[in-house]
């Protein structure tokens, strides 16, 4: 048995990748953090040397334009100016989907990466909601191409939980319901083939926060005996595994880990920097961080998450702790001993008891049971009971909640991340309320149900069935994306604001390209203030112009005056008058 004494593969030196200002952020404040306020944290970051800061992707590009009518391209030049080369730049990015649902052709898939790397961007980590890995080869060759790091992701998830009586209706119809698709061997799999792709390192990525702690580190102990490349953990604290699974990841050769600062940490977000930070340092392992510079960045953040409170849906600010020179009650310290022990004893219960106490005395929001429960993640839970709300059918959850498994592995099992966590669970939604009005399940579709079971989004985990399929799509055929159907979007000409186009170089291409209505009218409001900043600036200088001339004319003398009225009417243009008359006459 491994003991603290004799660790299995342990690394003495493990990298961080801070999350706050993307993942953090987003997690905790439907990302909102503006520039200014961005700018506030960056010299401290420069100092604290992170190997990584993730900065961009996921929700950011968007937000920024639609919510904080800023620029993405700028914010993220601006980090990479202040961080320079101390830590690289990380953004998130969905393979051949990029950001959104649908998939792009290769021309919009290789600027959108050259213009990244060029514009700051270090490290792509670049994830497929499917764990298609064909969906990522594109990503990775254009990094690649221009220089940038290449973080191929396995996205964790867990098998659908059916009932006992969907299993015995599988069995009497001859179809009995699969046991294991989503086992320890598949994720290792998809690992061994990202690095035959060209993958820089591999994530583990467990958005949802599902990864229980003893899996976790089996998973990384497997990866990293047959894997060459850095192997990264990531997690969230929605369910109240994330800090025993990293805990886990570590003792088991983890090389990278992913966390937040405590103020941007916890509940939906990962687990705070500052509690790894206290494992690491009892098992002998240098991070590299400056303790004293996270200590100014977690005070700005203080101040930043208060001017977020309209975002923040927990409220609860995390006891004050100095890492750089606190120390814990005897009692607090003694359960990280303990979780340690636990950790390479595997004793999980024990373990997540232990480490659940720890985030209890820094006062970090509790597990969601919720979410632990029903093993979906916290996303798409809230997002199917808006969805009943909205149509006062609340009622209903417990329904759709019972027929996720099935409506899951009707359309081939997809993993529970975004964004096919919320196309599975909009459709179970639809398939309750179909059932509540007296229709048939599968009546009301969506789109992006549609597309997924078609084959639009990329192979599923599991294949479909031909004649749901045909129920579905209308064809029992797999209809993959085709990229000689993309239509590229329109850069009109505005000519209310002289003549101008919508798109005026490649990186606002890109922007109308990736996010065509908020960029549209991100592009056009931007082009009207510059319309009118132009306008008023002119009407100014005339204005001045006047002004000045007024001031001129009236410190004249009266013989001054008179000189000017004979010499201005001596060379006005009589003819123009008399052409005019004629003009009249005729």
């Amino acid at each position: 048995m491994p003991t603290r004494d004799n660790p299995l593969n342990m690394n003495k030196n493990i990298k961080i990748r801070d999350l706050t200002l993307r993942d953090g952020q987003q997690s905790l404040f439907a990302t909102r953090m503006n520039q200014s306020q961005v700018d506030r944290v960056l010299p401290f970051y420069k100092e604290a040397n992170f190997y990584a800061m993730e900065v961009w992707g996921g929700a950011v590009p968007d937000s920024v334009m639609r919510y904080l009518s800023e620029n993405p391209w700028e914010r993220l030049e601006k980090i990479k100016e202040a961080i320079g080369e101390t830590s690289k730049l990380t953004a998130l990015s969905r393979g051949r989907n990029l950001f959104g649902y649908n998939p792009y052709p290769d021309s919009v898939i290789e600027g959108f990466n050259r213009i990244a790397v060029q514009s700051g961007i270090d490290i792509m980590r670049i994830f497929d909601a499917l764990n298609d890995v064909s969906n990522i080869a594109s990503t990775i060759k254009y990094v690649k191409e221009n220089g940038g790091l290449a973080d191929c992701t396995v996205c964790y998830t867990v098998d659908p939980k059916f009932r006992k009586i969907d299993r015995l209706k599988g069995i009497l119809s001859g179809k009995p319901l699969p046991n294991k698709i989503f086992t320890i061997e598949y994720f290792v799999k998809k690992a061994i083939e990202l690095e035959k792709m060209g993958a820089d390192m591999i994530t583990i990525k467990d958005m949802a926060g599902l990864i229980p702690p003893v899996k976790s580190g089996i998973i990384i102990k497997m990866m990293k005996e047959q894997v060459n490349i850095p192997i990264n953990f990531h997690t969230h604290s929605t369910p109240g595994y994330g800090l025993a699974s990293i805990l886990t990841a570590i003792i088991n050769g983890a090389d990278i880990v992913d966390t937040c600062m405590m103020n941007f940490a916890g509940g939906p977000a990962a687990p705070a920097y500052e509690m790894i930070q206290l494992f690491c340092d009892k098992l002998g392992v240098d991070t590299g961080i400056n303790k004293e510079a996270t200590v100014k960045i977690n005070k700005e953040l203080i101040e930043i998450r208060k001017e977020l409170s309209a975002f923040d849906t927990y409220r609860i600010f995390p006891a004050e702790f100095d890492i750089s020179k606190d120390t814990l009650p005897k009692n607090v310290d003694a359960l990280f001993d303990t979780a340690i022990e636990l950790a390479y004893e595997k004793k999980e219960r024990e373990l997540l008891e232990t480490t659940q106490a720890i985030e209890q005395y820094f006062s970090f929001p509790p597990p969601n049971a919720t979410v632990q429960t029903a093993e979906i993640p916290g996303g798409m839970y809230t997002n199917m009971l808006a969805q009943l709300k909205q149509l006062k059918l609340e009622e209903l959850l417990p329904r759709v909640l019972e027929i996720i498994p099935m409506v899951r592995l009707a359309a081939g099992c997809p993993p529970l991340v975004t964004p096919t966590s919320q196309i599975v669970g909009v459709q179970a939604v639809n398939c309750i309320i179909d059932e509540n009005n007296g229709k048939p399940f599968y009546t009301t579709k969506s789109n992006q149900f549609v597309n997924l079971v078609k084959g639009l989004y990329g192979k599923t985990p599991i294949p479909i069935d031909p004649a749901f399929r045909e129920k579905i799509t209308g064809s029992p055929k797999e209809m993959p994306y085709d990229p000689s159907e993309y239509v590229k979007q329109e850069n009109p000409v505005l000519d209310e604001f002289g003549g101008v186009p919508l798109a005026k170089n490649e990186k606002e291409e890109l922007l109308l390209e990736l996010f065509p209505s908020v960029a549209n009218n991100f592009l056009s409001n931007k082009i009207e203030e510059l319309y009118t900043a132009e306008i008023n600036r002119i009407e100014e200088e005339n204005r001045n112009k006047y002004e000045e001339d007024k001031a001129n004319y009236e410190n004249m003398s009266h013989e001054e005056k008179e000189n000017r009225l004979i010499k201005g009417l001596y060379n006005y243009n009589w003819s123009s008058i008399s052409n005019k008359e004629n003009k009249a006459e005729s």
